[in-house]
Protein backbone atom coordinates (compact mmCIF):
# COMPACT_ATOMS: atom_id res chain seq x y z
CA UNK A 1 0.00 0.00 0.00
CA UNK A 2 1.39 3.38 -1.01
CA UNK A 3 1.32 6.08 1.66
CA UNK A 4 -0.64 9.20 0.79
CA UNK A 5 1.45 12.32 0.39
CA UNK A 6 0.94 14.65 3.31
CA UNK A 7 -0.22 18.05 2.08
CA UNK A 8 0.19 21.37 3.80
CA UNK A 9 -3.11 23.00 4.84
CA UNK A 10 -2.77 25.42 1.90
CA UNK A 11 -2.13 22.58 -0.57
CA UNK A 12 -5.03 20.57 0.80
CA UNK A 13 -7.39 23.54 0.54
CA UNK A 14 -6.18 24.40 -2.97
CA UNK A 15 -6.57 20.79 -4.14
CA UNK A 16 -10.11 20.68 -2.76
CA UNK A 17 -11.03 23.95 -4.49
CA UNK A 18 -9.69 22.74 -7.84
CA UNK A 19 -11.70 19.52 -7.45
CA UNK A 20 -14.80 21.56 -6.55
CA UNK A 21 -14.24 23.74 -9.62
CA UNK A 22 -13.96 20.65 -11.84
CA UNK A 23 -17.19 19.23 -10.39
CA UNK A 24 -18.93 22.58 -10.93
CA UNK A 25 -17.94 22.65 -14.59
CA UNK A 26 -18.58 18.95 -15.26
CA UNK A 27 -21.88 18.36 -13.47
CA UNK A 28 -23.17 21.66 -12.09
CA UNK A 29 -23.27 23.45 -8.75
CA UNK A 30 -25.53 20.92 -7.03
CA UNK A 31 -22.66 18.42 -7.20
CA UNK A 32 -20.26 20.62 -5.20
CA UNK A 33 -20.64 18.78 -1.90
CA UNK A 34 -18.13 17.85 0.76
CA UNK A 35 -18.69 14.15 0.01
CA UNK A 36 -18.15 14.54 -3.74
CA UNK A 37 -15.04 16.69 -3.36
CA UNK A 38 -13.51 14.45 -0.67
CA UNK A 39 -14.13 11.40 -2.87
CA UNK A 40 -12.49 13.07 -5.84
CA UNK A 41 -9.31 14.03 -4.01
CA UNK A 42 -9.05 10.95 -1.80
CA UNK A 43 -9.44 12.83 1.49
CA UNK A 44 -11.91 12.31 4.28
CA UNK A 45 -15.11 14.22 4.80
CA UNK A 46 -13.69 15.32 8.17
CA UNK A 47 -10.64 16.77 6.41
CA UNK A 48 -12.83 19.01 4.29
CA UNK A 49 -14.98 19.95 7.28
CA UNK A 50 -11.78 21.09 8.96
CA UNK A 51 -10.93 23.38 6.03
CA UNK A 52 -14.38 24.69 5.07
CA UNK A 53 -16.73 24.02 8.00
CA UNK A 54 -19.68 22.99 5.82
CA UNK A 55 -20.84 22.55 2.23
CA UNK A 56 -21.90 26.19 2.34
CA UNK A 57 -18.38 27.15 3.43
CA UNK A 58 -16.91 25.11 0.58
CA UNK A 59 -19.20 26.82 -1.93
CA UNK A 60 -18.32 30.25 -0.55
CA UNK A 61 -14.60 29.45 -0.77
CA UNK A 62 -15.13 28.20 -4.34
CA UNK A 63 -16.91 31.44 -5.24
CA UNK A 64 -13.98 33.44 -3.88
CA UNK A 65 -11.46 31.19 -5.65
CA UNK A 66 -13.27 31.57 -9.00
CA UNK A 67 -13.70 35.32 -8.58
CA UNK A 68 -10.04 35.93 -7.75
CA UNK A 69 -8.80 33.77 -10.61
CA UNK A 70 -11.12 35.42 -13.11
CA UNK A 71 -10.46 38.97 -11.95
CA UNK A 72 -6.68 38.52 -12.01
CA UNK A 73 -6.94 37.35 -15.62
CA UNK A 74 -9.25 40.25 -16.54
CA UNK A 75 -6.91 42.80 -14.93
CA UNK A 76 -4.01 41.48 -17.01
CA UNK A 77 -6.12 41.59 -20.18
CA UNK A 78 -7.31 45.16 -19.52
CA UNK A 79 -3.75 46.35 -18.89
CA UNK A 80 -2.60 44.62 -22.08
CA UNK A 81 -5.46 46.19 -24.03
CA UNK A 82 -4.63 49.66 -22.74
CA UNK A 83 -1.00 49.13 -23.71
CA UNK A 84 -2.08 48.15 -27.23
CA UNK A 85 -1.16 44.49 -26.66
CA UNK A 86 -4.66 43.06 -26.43
CA UNK A 87 -8.20 43.86 -27.40
CA UNK A 88 -11.48 44.78 -25.76
CA UNK A 89 -12.91 41.52 -27.14
CA UNK A 90 -10.33 39.53 -25.16
CA UNK A 91 -11.49 41.25 -21.95
CA UNK A 92 -15.12 40.53 -22.82
CA UNK A 93 -14.40 36.90 -23.67
CA UNK A 94 -12.60 36.40 -20.35
CA UNK A 95 -15.53 37.84 -18.39
CA UNK A 96 -18.18 35.93 -20.36
CA UNK A 97 -16.21 32.66 -20.25
CA UNK A 98 -15.79 33.01 -16.48
CA UNK A 99 -19.54 33.03 -16.01
CA UNK A 100 -20.28 30.47 -18.71
CA UNK A 101 -17.47 27.95 -19.21
CA UNK A 102 -15.87 28.33 -15.78
CA UNK A 103 -19.18 27.90 -13.97
CA UNK A 104 -19.46 31.21 -12.09
CA UNK A 105 -22.92 31.87 -13.58
CA UNK A 106 -24.25 28.48 -12.52
CA UNK A 107 -22.69 28.85 -9.08
CA UNK A 108 -24.21 32.32 -8.68
CA UNK A 109 -27.71 31.15 -9.60
CA UNK A 110 -27.36 28.08 -7.34
CA UNK A 111 -26.31 30.24 -4.39
CA UNK A 112 -29.33 32.49 -4.91
CA UNK A 113 -31.76 29.59 -5.31
CA UNK A 114 -30.53 27.82 -2.18
CA UNK A 115 -30.65 30.97 -0.06
CA UNK A 116 -26.88 31.11 0.30
CA UNK A 117 -26.56 34.71 -0.90
CA UNK A 118 -23.65 35.44 1.41
CA UNK A 119 -21.59 33.03 -0.71
CA UNK A 120 -21.78 35.71 -3.41
CA UNK A 121 -19.99 38.22 -1.16
CA UNK A 122 -16.52 37.08 -2.31
CA UNK A 123 -17.51 37.49 -5.97
CA UNK A 124 -18.89 40.98 -5.35
CA UNK A 125 -15.91 41.94 -3.20
CA UNK A 126 -13.41 40.66 -5.76
CA UNK A 127 -15.15 42.47 -8.61
CA UNK A 128 -15.09 45.63 -6.50
CA UNK A 129 -11.33 45.14 -6.01
CA UNK A 130 -11.00 44.68 -9.78
CA UNK A 131 -12.74 48.01 -10.36
CA UNK A 132 -10.51 49.73 -7.79
CA UNK A 133 -7.47 48.26 -9.55
CA UNK A 134 -8.58 49.57 -12.93
CA UNK A 135 -10.15 52.89 -11.90
CA UNK A 136 -6.96 54.85 -11.03
CA UNK A 137 -5.95 54.84 -14.69
CA UNK A 138 -9.29 56.46 -15.44
CA UNK A 139 -9.10 59.10 -12.73
CA UNK A 140 -7.38 61.61 -15.01
CA UNK A 141 -10.48 62.45 -16.99
CA UNK A 142 -13.84 63.68 -15.80
CA UNK A 143 -16.06 60.94 -14.48
CA UNK A 144 -13.46 58.27 -15.27
CA UNK A 145 -13.81 56.25 -12.07
CA UNK A 146 -17.60 56.45 -12.22
CA UNK A 147 -17.54 55.37 -15.86
CA UNK A 148 -15.46 52.28 -15.14
CA UNK A 149 -17.78 51.36 -12.26
CA UNK A 150 -20.74 51.57 -14.62
CA UNK A 151 -18.97 49.59 -17.33
CA UNK A 152 -17.89 46.89 -14.88
CA UNK A 153 -21.47 46.58 -13.62
CA UNK A 154 -22.77 46.35 -17.18
CA UNK A 155 -20.11 43.84 -18.26
CA UNK A 156 -20.67 41.55 -15.26
CA UNK A 157 -24.46 41.66 -15.60
CA UNK A 158 -24.20 40.98 -19.33
CA UNK A 159 -21.83 38.07 -18.74
CA UNK A 160 -24.02 36.59 -16.00
CA UNK A 161 -27.22 37.00 -18.03
CA UNK A 162 -25.57 35.53 -21.11
CA UNK A 163 -24.38 32.50 -19.13
CA UNK A 164 -27.89 31.86 -17.81
CA UNK A 165 -30.14 32.55 -20.83
CA UNK A 166 -27.99 34.07 -23.56
CA UNK A 167 -28.12 31.14 -25.96
CA UNK A 168 -31.87 30.65 -25.82
CA UNK A 169 -32.60 34.38 -25.92
CA UNK A 170 -30.29 35.08 -28.87
CA UNK A 171 -31.84 32.18 -30.78
CA UNK A 172 -35.40 33.34 -30.09
CA UNK A 173 -34.52 36.86 -31.30
CA UNK A 174 -32.78 35.56 -34.41
CA UNK A 175 -29.41 36.93 -33.29
CA UNK A 176 -25.98 35.30 -33.43
CA UNK A 177 -24.96 33.46 -30.26
CA UNK A 178 -22.21 36.01 -29.55
CA UNK A 179 -24.45 39.07 -29.96
CA UNK A 180 -24.13 40.04 -26.27
CA UNK A 181 -20.34 39.72 -26.47
CA UNK A 182 -20.33 41.98 -29.51
CA UNK A 183 -22.36 44.63 -27.63
CA UNK A 184 -20.06 44.42 -24.62
CA UNK A 185 -17.00 44.70 -26.87
CA UNK A 186 -18.40 47.83 -28.55
CA UNK A 187 -18.99 49.37 -25.10
CA UNK A 188 -15.40 48.70 -23.97
CA UNK A 189 -13.90 49.87 -27.26
CA UNK A 190 -15.78 53.16 -26.97
CA UNK A 191 -14.45 53.56 -23.44
CA UNK A 192 -10.87 52.74 -24.43
CA UNK A 193 -11.08 55.24 -27.30
CA UNK A 194 -12.42 57.93 -24.95
CA UNK A 195 -9.62 57.19 -22.46
CA UNK A 196 -6.98 57.60 -25.18
CA UNK A 197 -8.32 61.00 -26.27
CA UNK A 198 -8.91 62.34 -22.75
Amino acid sequence: MVARKRLTPEESRSTALEAARALLIETGPQSVTLKAVSGRIGRTHANLLHHFGSASGLQKALAEHLARSVCETIIQAVHASRAGLGSAREVVDLAFDAFDREGAGALTSWMLLTGNEDALDPIISTIHDLVDELAPAEAGHSGGAQAIHQETLTLVLMALGDALIGGALAKSLGLPRDAARERATAMLEANFAETQTA
